[in-house]
């Protein structure tokens, strides 16, 4: 989420998504937590999962979203892992698509899951052997996965909101010149019905005489 303000709907079509898929898990008995990334992501879910959230990441300290940011929050995810807090962590952000459309976007991170539509590589049955051991491997590479979906995520998040951002900003400008036509038009009107109306007295009290 953002955590700046004149941007519409924006942090709202975000967490509708995000609500609705804790839905769908509590109904299916999980115990859903949540990991609270920017200010505005905080608000939003204390009104509801106040108790629910596990920590809070504030992210206002850096100027621009990049990878120093994106890897506080994979570390934090991390070690919430390895201190078994959690067996499923899912990413919700909201992806760019255009500057007048954000699509609310869930990833799952942990366990990693392949993109869809991508087939396994074919070994033609070749049989490697890793150094170091394919555990070592995977320890090394999988944070780093981690950490490059979140800025991933981060970066999509931070488009869809500058697109959503222009585009409130835009309507709002049409909006308050539409509302200025009116009101000079509107004063336009009673000024002429005053004068119109003393324009007759005048001419009515100079009758009279």
């Amino acid at each position: 989420m953002s955590a700046r303000i004149l941007a519409g709907a924006f942090n709202a079509q975000v967490t509708r998504r995000a609500f609705a898929l804790e839905r769908e898990a509590r109904n299916a008995g999980q115990d859903v937590r949540w990991l609270a990334v920017g200010k505005k992501g905080r608000d939003q879910l204390k009104r509801q999962y106040g108790d629910k959230i596990i920590k809070y990441i504030d992210l206002s300290s850096f100027r621009s979203i990049n990878a120093d940011a994106a890897a506080i929050v994979g570390e934090t995810i991390n070690e919430l892992f390895a201190a078994e807090s959690f067996d499923v962590a899912t990413l919700f952000f909201s992806r760019f698509k255009s500057v007048i459309s954000q699509v609310p976007t869930a990833v799952q991170l942990i366990p990693a899951v392949a993109p869809e539509g991508v087939a396994p590589p074919d070994l033609k049955g070749a049989v490697y052997e890793y150094e170091p051991s394919e555990t070592e491997i995977l320890e090394a590479l999988l944070p780093r996965y981690i950490t490059g979906q979140i800025l991933q995520g981060l970066l999509e998040n931070q488009a869809g909101f500058y697109g959503a951002q222009m585009t409130a900003t835009d309507n709002a400008t049409r909006n308050a010149g539409d509302l200025i036509r009116k009101l000079t038009l509107r004063y336009n009107r009673q000024r002429q019905a005053n004068i119109t109306k003393e324009l007759i007295e005048i001419i009515s009290g100079a009758e009279a005489l």
